[in-house]
């Protein structure tokens, strides 16, 4: 029997502690490498080039943050039975229409926002071939495939691969620049330059931080940790792969530090700052370092990209899933999931509402390629999107201190103090991009 499965030789659930091992990670690998997107790398960059190392204090606490988010959707899946829309379906019906109006909106316009993403890098390795949106549609498509015909095995395998790049690519790119030990060590003193404030919250809670966090306990159980018995697994996976990110972080902290702020370079603001640094690399290392960094741009957002068709889709056939099952019951709410979590998720692969979503992400998006500025909708993904991290952190915060989770499995004060902490900042950060729309 597989190392994954969650029953013994009796077919009853084998609830035996799992020994932590370097083997399973793969969830964690999976979440953290969708999480952190191109635009994610600019926002970094610009805070290293604007304030040196000062902030790189804030690069760690931002990866405890996620640590704890994760560990704590991951928690409620493994100690529940229960995926996280039905721990949301019983905290009353507002989830569920949130999540519905916030899925089909952030999906729309993401969708145009991940193939234009993971297009740059392409069009800047291959200048003489397809333009930007032919090569986005071209991007769209083989996620699309991808996803469609392969389950999470294969999809994890790939998603580790792409991480390995972009992990390798940016931490050698950092080396070449020449970090300064003594500076690096002194940015982890908490201090807050003169108009730091907002690029300081941003750096702890905008990198690997999305909707896609959410996803995490889907992942889990589509590896086939099914019941409390994965705890330690699943926490070893979740801290290796946030302390990846962080690493991450840092390694593009120094390149903007010493790459950027030293010689009071600007970039380009969105994806398209990464094309600007590109080019950097290459007056100053080479081609041959500047087409490095090019395909570790093309892995950091082509994962994000896969990462949602796949995470987000398993999101929306669960949300319709539980739907479907209440007005069955007679509006009774969602009970435990009848089978393991492993099975479930395979089914969820290749049911119709899964598939509907990733075409919902792949083909009306496309048509956003061809408007310069949507506006109105990026105002209402932007309002939309901002208030999806508080939700997640405040509703994990009622969900695990309450009689839903069984007492071995609640909060303890870190945890708590964790998610409340993420809470807020999230709803700080919400309030300040509210406030930036242009009304």
């Amino acid at each position: 029997m597989a190392e994954t499965s969650a029953t013994q030789g009796t077919g009853e659930i084998d609830s035996r502690p799992r020994t932590s091992s370097w083997r399973y990670i793969g969830p964690g690998i999976v979440v953290a490498a969708t999480g952190v997107g191109a635009g994610d790398l600019v926002a970094t960059l610009i805070a290293g080039s604007k304030f040196g190392y000062t902030l790189m204090w804030a690069a760690v606490i931002g990866c405890l943050v996620k640590i704890s988010l994760a560990e704590a959707a991951g928690r409620w899946h493994l100690a529940t039975g229960r995926t996280l829309f039905e721990g949301w379906r019983t905290l009353g019906s507002w989830t569920t229409v949130y999540f519905a109006v916030y899925v089909v909106i952030w999906g729309f316009v993401y969708g145009a926002t991940a193939m234009s993403s993971s297009a740059l890098p392409v069009v800047a390795l291959f200048p003489d071939g397809p333009g930007l949106k032919t090569w986005a549609i071209i991007m769209g498509l083989i996620g699309l495939v991808f996803v469609w015909f392969n389950q999470y095995a294969v999809f994890e395998k790939v998603m580790t691969v792409l991480i390995g790049v972009m992990f390798v690519v940016v931490v050698y790119v950092a080396v070449r620049v020449g970090p300064d030990v003594g500076a690096s060590f002194a940015g982890l003193a908490p201090v807050l330059p003169d108009g730091s404030l907002i690029y300081t919250l941003g750096l702890i809670g905008g990198v690997g931080g999305t909707i896609t966090m959410a996803a995490y306990g889907y992942w889990v159980n589509a590896k086939g940790w099914n019941n409390s018995s994965w705890m330690k697994v699943m926490r070893l996976d979740n801290r290796v792969a946030y302390i990846t990110t962080g690493i991450f972080v840092v390694a593009m902290l120094v390149v903007g530090a010493e790459l950027l702020h030293s010689s009071q370079l600007a970039l380009t603001k969105g994806d398209r700052g990464l094309i600007d640094l590109g080019v950097i690399l290459e007056d100053r290392f080479g081609a041959v370092t500047a087409k490095l960094f090019l395909v570790g741009f093309f892995a950091t957002s082509f994962s994000s990209l896969i990462g949602v068709w796949h995470g987000v889709s398993l999101m929306f056939a669960d949300f319709v899933e539980r739907i479907r099952a209440d007005r069955a019951a007679g509006g009774a709410g969602a009970g435990a999931s009848a089978e393991p979590g492993g099975p479930q998720i395979a089914r969820q692969e290749k049911s119709v509402p899964f598939r509907a979503y990733v075409l919902w992400l792949t083909f009306p998006p496309m048509a956003l390629l061809w408007l310069d500025e949507p506006f109105g909708l990026v105002i209402v993904y932007g309002v939309l999107g901002a208030f999806f991290m508080p939700f997640l952190a405040l509703t994990l915060i009622w969900l695990l201190n309450s009689s839903r989770t069984p007492a071995e499995w609640r909060n303890g004060w870190l945890s708590n103090g964790m998610l409340a902490a993420a809470g807020l900042l999230f709803l700080v950060l919400c309030v300040q991009q509210v406030r930036d729309l242009p009304w």
